[in-house]
C-alpha cells in the first residue's frame, strides 16, 4: 500500500468521524440559533491554534483556551450598557482572526502552512488525529445523549427552566464548550474558518425535512458525512482544496434541500 493510499484511507476515516461529530453538535447550534456565535468561535480559535503550534502545545488545548476567553469576552462586552450580543460577538470575531494572522506574520520561522489552519489539510491527517476525533465524537455523543432533556428545556424556554430550578446558564455554558471542542477537532479536516459550514449547513438542511429532533439529528449526521465524502472525492479527482470542497458540498446539500423540500411537501399533502 502506497503513501497516497494510506493518506486517502485516513482522510476518509477522518471525514466520516468529523462529519458525525459536526452533525450531532450542529443540530444544537441550529436549534438554539447559535450560528453567528459559532462563526465567532471558529475565527477566534485561530490564534489559539497558532499559539499552540508555535510553542509545541496540543492544538486542542490551545483552541480550547482561546474558546473560553471568547465566551468570557463576549459575556463581558454584552453586560456593558448599550452593547448587544451580536455586536460583541462581531468584535471578538474580527479581533480573534486579526490576532491569529498577526502572530503568523511576526514569525519568520513559522513551519506550518497558514492555509492548513484556515481551510484544513485532511490528506495529511495522522492516526493520532483519527484517535482524537473518534474519542471526542464518543464523548460528545454520550454527553449530548445524557443531557438531551435539560439542553432542550433550557434552549427552548430558558426563563421557564430557570423558574423551575434548572441552571440554564450552566447548561448553555456546557453546550458552548462542546461547540468549541468540536470546532478545534474539525481543524485537520476543514480548518478553523470552514468549520462553520460543516457544523451548520447539514443541520440546517436536516431541519428543513423534519421537526423531530431524533430525525433531524440522524439526517444532520448523514448530510455531514456525505458532505465530507463528496468533498474529499472532488478534492482528489479535481485537484481542489479538500476543506473548500467539503464546505461547498455541505452548502450544496443545504441549497438542494431548500429547493426540493417544498416539492416533496406538495406531493405528500
Amino acid at each position: 500500500m502506497s503513501w497516497w493510499d494510506d493518506a486517502v484511507h485516513r482522510a476518509v476515516a477522518e471525514v466520516v468521524l468529523a462529519g458525525a461529530l459536526a452533525g450531532f453538535v450542529g443540530v444544537h447550534i441550529v436549534v438554539r440559533r447559535l450560528s453567528f456565535f459559532t462563526m465567532a468561535l471558529t475565527h477566534a480559535t485561530f490564534p489559539g491554534v497558532v499559539i499552540a503550534a508555535l510553542f509545541g502545545v496540543d492544538l486542542l488545548l490551545g483552541g480550547m483556551a482561546t474558546g473560553v476567553l471568547v465566551v468570557l469576552g463576549v459575556a463581558a462586552l454584552t453586560r456593558r450598557p448599550g452593547q448587544n450580543a451580536a455586536a460583541a460577538t462581531g468584535v471578538v470575531l474580527s479581533a480573534g482572526f486579526a490576532l491569529g494572522a498577526g502572530l503568523v506574520a511576526t514569525q519568520n520561522s513559522f513551519s506550518r502552512d497558514l492555509s492548513s489552519y484556515l481551510v484544513g489539510s485532511i490528506l495529511t491527517v495522522t492516526t493520532r488525529d483519527l484517535v482524537i476525533t473518534g474519542g471526542v465524537l464518543t464523548a460528545v455523543v454520550a454527553i449530548l445523549s445524557l443531557s438531551a432533556r435539560p439542553l432542550l428545556y433550557t434552549g427552548f424556554d430558558p426563563a421557564a427552566a430557570t423558574a423551575a430550578g434548572v441552571p440554564a446558564g450552566a447548561w448553555t455554558l456546557l453546550l458552548l464548550i462542546i461547540i468549541e471542542i468540536a470546532v478545534v477537532t474539525l481543524v485537520p479536516a476543514v480548518g478553523t474558518i470552514l468549520a462553520i459550514s460543516l457544523l451548520v449547513a447539514p443541520a440546517a438542511a436536516a431541519r428543513l425535512w423534519s421537526t423531530r429532533l431524533p430525525v433531524i439529528t440522524l439526517l444532520a449526521v448523514l448530510f455531514a458525512v456525505a458532505s465530507g465524502l463528496l468533498g474529499l472525492y472532488a478534492s482528489t479527482h479535481l485537484n481542489i482544496a479538500a476543506g473548500a470542497s467539503i464546505a461547498l458540498a455541505a452548502t450544496t446539500i443545504l441549497v438542494l434541500s431548500a429547493v426540493l423540500r417544498p416539492f416533496f411537501k406538495e406531493r405528500n399533502s
